[in-house]
């Protein structure tokens, strides 16, 4: 039975009031208990409570004086430490991996909480106003941002909405593995509908969906996100911020910077972390999707580089000729015709620049082509890139044509393999051999399996069982 307008005014009268003194936004008003009727269902109040709750914006208390936030700040302190230990009895690897955090306060640039790989980073009214349960979701939600490598990866995406997707990530595993509590004063991003995906792939997804004011509406940002690539004085959302260079260290006031000698140590000691931190907890202690990156790591990498050349070494053309007689029919007096080795190769290569693709990633692509035309004497090789369609065709030859260097990348949309081969149709190109260069998220067909011979070359998938349904999976691992 649909709702009569009164009984919509007097819930949401509940709601508000309820909800307002919960959040302490009226502590002391006289305002009356708005009178309900009798047929006003507080099954609805209740979940309108919680949804107003969730949407409102937590704010510190700009009153409080420097001794009370010194005091307060000793007993939150106090209470990391707790959470940690709570974490490293019911939660083993994320106990672990919290135990090698500094604890630094950054009350004058962090208004929630923050990690860099090294330090865990809180503002001290936001943890003080979160029980210890809450404190340890929010340490291990820290935590899988470094597991994930999400410091990172974001590389030239928009920042926001690449946070909100690695926020959907991590929140995720930790509700699903009740890994402490979702804090109550911020309604963070979290939907099980992005189970098993990856944060680039959420990233699409919202990216294509939603204008930054439904974002808004969908949740809040847990923490300050501190983003290894940015330059001095850009924050989170890129936007300008106070910095210092102290390499993470926190003596001065703004968010860590770091050189790029510092980042790779950072990242070596997360691997380092993560490996030990997983041999301590032992087995069935360490979330299935942080187990497999460990494998990952522990076992040895593939050479993909050879199984790309021996691909393009079948294009090679090894034709019989009479220029070049054979030996074996000399003593008949008979004249064969021997093989003509023709070094030269014949390709068409596509580089995928969707959305998900960052600038190291295109950078990367670019110089394995290079690597392709140093390696051969001879080659003809046509080059393009894609998201949802086909750019900048190119036709590269040992012998002239267009120089690699000045080949301009184009893209950044969605992502659609299929428009490949239908190009490749439409304008009468069969090559030999089909080289793509991705990252492996492909969101519909992958493309047509019976034109021709395809070699995916991966890079940056968290997956690397992914295989494609048809033709040659190559992973790339830069340490191969």
């Amino acid at each position: 039975m649909a709702l009569t307008q009164k009984q919509i005014q007097e819930e949401n009268a509940m709601i508000e009031h309820i909800a307002n003194h919960a959040l302490n936004e009226d502590p002391n008003s006289n305002a009356p208990i708005p009178k309900v009727g009798k047929d006003v269902n507080m099954g609805r109040v209740l979940n309108g409570v919680r949804e107003q709750i969730g949407k409102k914006n937590w704010q510190p208390n700009p009153d409080l004086t420097e001794e009370e936030l010194k005091v307060m700040r000793e007993d939150v302190q106090d209470r990391i430490i707790v959470a940690r230990v709570g974490l490293l009895l019911r939660h083993p690897f994320f106990g672990n991996m919290a135990t090698r955090l500094r604890i630094q306060c950054a009350d004058d640039w962090c208004p929630t909480a923050a990690v860099d790989g090294r330090n865990l980073y809180f503002n001290t009214q936001f943890f003080n106003a979160l029980n210890n349960r809450e404190i340890e979701f929010v340490i291990a939600h820290e935590i899988l941002h470094c597991v994930f490598d999400h410091l990172i990866r974001r590389e030239d995406r928009d920042a926001l909405i690449y946070n909100i997707a690695a926020d959907y990530i991590v929140n995720n595993i930790l509700v699903r593995d009740r890994i402490g509590e979702k804090p109550k004063i911020i309604d963070c991003y979290q939907d099980f509908k992005y189970e098993d995906w990856t944060s680039e792939e959420v990233y699409d997804d919202i990216y294509k969906k939603y204008d930054e004011e439904e974002l808004k509406q969908l949740g809040e940002l847990l923490d300050e996100h501190v983003d290894w690539g940015k330059e001095p004085g850009e924050d989170a959302q890129g936007q300008g911020a106070d910095a210092n260079a102290n390499g993470g260290t926190q003596k001065g006031k703004g968010r860590p910077t770091y050189s790029d000698e510092e980042l790779r140590k950072i990242r070596d000691e997360i691997k380092e972390n993560m490996i030990s931190a997983a041999q301590s907890a032992g087995a069935g202690n360490v979330p299935a999707g942080v187990e497999r990156m460990i494998k990952e790591l522990t076992e040895p990498k593939m050479n993909w580089r050879e199984i790309l050349r021996q691909q393009i070494q079948s294009t090679i053309r090894d034709d019989y000729t009479f220029s070049r007689p054979g030996r074996k029919g000399w003593h008949t007096g008979a004249i064969l015709p021997g093989m003509n080795f023709q070094e030269t190769i014949d390709l068409c290569i596509c580089i995928d620049m969707s959305g998900s693709i960052g600038n190291d990633q295109a950078k990367d692509f670019l110089s394995e082509v290079k690597g392709i035309m140093d390696e051969y004497r001879d080659y003809n090789i046509k080059l393009w890139c894609f998201d949802t369609e086909v750019y900048n065709e190119a036709d590269f030859s040992a012998d002239g044509g267009e120089s690699l260097e000045d080949y301009e990348v184009q893209g950044g949309g969605g992502t659609d393999f299929m428009v490949n081969w239908t190009y490749m149709k439409e304008n009468d190109i069969v090559p030999k051999k089909f080289l793509m260069f991705t990252d492996g998220y492909a969101w519909d067909s992958w493309g047509d399996e019976d034109y021709c011979d395809t070699v995916f070359v991966i890079h940056s998938n968290r997956d690397k069982n992914l295989q494609a349904p048809f033709g040659i999976t190559a992973h790339y691992d830069e340490a191969a």
